[in-house]
């Protein structure tokens, strides 16, 4: 999918002070979407308690934030090159706080489940623009300074939603349980917007730019008939709507493919398809990021409900895997360079002991087993998740054509949000059908164990190592 970052010669000459201050506003947009990608980790069994909904409820709730955001990122991409990012980015932000609201006041389930879809949906406009403006305002050394602190910084972020929610609805502020962790937003989005209209550079945008909305809404067809399929097929016994509705996902992602092939400004460029590494990257990148991103779901699902833990306490439990994730993604920037896809094999496999270790405490302890055993094993399974999250799309890339580069990475990052919500959705079925938590917990993780190990063999179809950094900066 065709990435909106740009470095062509639209540049505003800025002072240091207002790059640093659109480094911040950026960061901030950037944190929003990870706090509330991530923020029903934790969340979901007490809202879905409070408002009804049961396991549907709990699947989709971070399965349609990751959903709209995916499908629609790379749209929002375009549009931003086409109307101006400054534009596309008070929209986003907008829209963003907007939905926030009626996340935070939702009065049913499918309220909610819709909100959701909007927050994803303006978050898919929004998150483009700042990496362009990044891209066109800075200068080289501020752009090296603003994307050396953009891992740590959202790692952080990451972190913030599981632990913000346990925190916030263990207080039950004004009586109002897990509603702040969404009304929060409305402080935080009119602060961006306020920011935003006073400091982002004016564009008018290049109204030559195409945007493939047949394209994007097939793929969008596709990915949400093959979810919807996937949830209701279990929750139902497979009836016929639900298979009907994995067919017509089935159906709608073949057009997609060959709308590629035919369409003027295509989303994704059918000669990168062609990319032996690219393909098993993306392969790779959409079976690993699904089933750890369904791990964290089902952990903190398992916490709250087999061992008894209240919300807050699950915050903790949950902070050992988020810990490992940071510290394993900080060594792997370190070690990229020099191990290549040798550092993906080891993450790997470290994911693969830590979730053994997982494994056996609960086939050993089921219910009676307590937090602080679950830590190390969870720390373990966070080290080799981040070892690979911050590697695998770098290396994914290393032999992409210069001139596909943009249209690679964008590809890559929504297929990294569409893991997410397949993740969140498929993992957490096997869990909540599972029967007793303990077998669930038991089928979850081997589920992920099996996914990841069937990923090993693909591996060294990658580029041995990620591509050189542009001098130019």
């Amino acid at each position: 999918m065709q990435a909106s970052i740009s470095t062509t010669p639209d540049r505003t000459a800025l002072s240091r002070t207002v790059m640093w201050a659109l480094l911040g506003l950026v960061l901030l947009a950037d944190a929003l979407d990870m706090i509330d990608a991530t923020v029903t980790t934790i969340a979901a069994p007490s809202i879905a308690g409070e408002i009804g909904g049961g396991p549907g409820l709990i699947k989709w709730l971070g399965a349609a934030y990751a959903l709209a955001m995916g499908v629609l990122l790379v749209v929002g991409g375009r549009l931003g090159d086409r109307y101006g990012q400054r534009r596309l980015f008070l929209i986003g932000m907008t829209g963003f706080t907007v939905a926030s609201a009626i996340c935070g006041l939702a009065p049913a389930p499918a309220v909610l489940i819709i909100a959701r879809v909007l927050q994803g949906a303006f978050g898919a406009l929004l998150i483009p623009q700042g990496m362009a403006v990044i891209a066109r305002h800075f200068t080289p050394e501020m752009r090296r300074t603003a994307f050396t602190l953009f891992g740590p910084l959202l790692g952080i972020a990451t972190i913030a939603g599981p632990v913000l929610a346990g925190f916030v609805i263990e207080a039950d502020v004004a009586g109002l349980s897990w509603r702040p962790i969404f009304l929060v937003n409305l402080l935080l989005g009119t602060a961006g917007i306020a920011l935003a209209a006073r400091l982002l550079p004016r564009s008018q945008g290049d109204r030559s730019v195409t945007v493939d909305g047949t394209g994007a809404g097939l793929l969008a067809v596709a990915v949400l008939g093959t979810m919807f399929g996937l949830i209701e097929g279990s929750e139902s016994d497979w009836s016929l709507p639900a298979v009907l509705s994995l067919a017509a996902g089935v159906l709608f992602l073949l057009l997609f493919a060959r709308r590629q092939r035919t369409a003027a400004a295509p989303l994704i460029k059918p000669s990168l398809f062609r990319n032996r590494g690219f393909v098993s990257g993306l392969t790779v990148g959409l079976m690993f990021f699904a089933v750890t991103n369904g791990l964290a779901f089902v952990i903190s699902l398992f916490i709250q409900q087999a061992l008894g833990a209240s919300p807050g306490s699950a915050a903790v439990g949950m902070l050992p895997l988020t810990l490992g994730i940071i510290a394993g993604a900080g060594a792997g920037m370190g070690l990229a360079a020099r191990m290549g896809r040798s550092l993906i094999l080891a993450g790997m496999l470290v994911t693969l002991a830590g979730g053994g270790w997982l494994l056996a405490l609960v086939m050993t302890s089921g219910t009676s087993v307590t937090l602080l055993a679950l830590a190390p094993a969870s720390v373990l399974a966070g080290i080799g998740m981040g070892a690979c999250f911050g590697t695998l799309f770098d290396i994914t890339i290393g032999d992409v054509d210069p001139t596909e580069a943009g249209s690679a990475s964008g590809t890559l990052t929504a297929v990294q949000q569409l893991a997410t919500a397949l993740g969140s959705a498929t993992v957490t079925t096997v869990y909540l059908h599972g029967g007793a938590p303990d077998r669930a917990m038991t089928l979850a993780v081997i589920t992920v164990m099996v996914v990841t190990a069937l990923c090993l063999p693909l591996l060294r179809l990658l580029p041995k190592t990620a591509p050189a950094p542009n001098s130019a900066g």
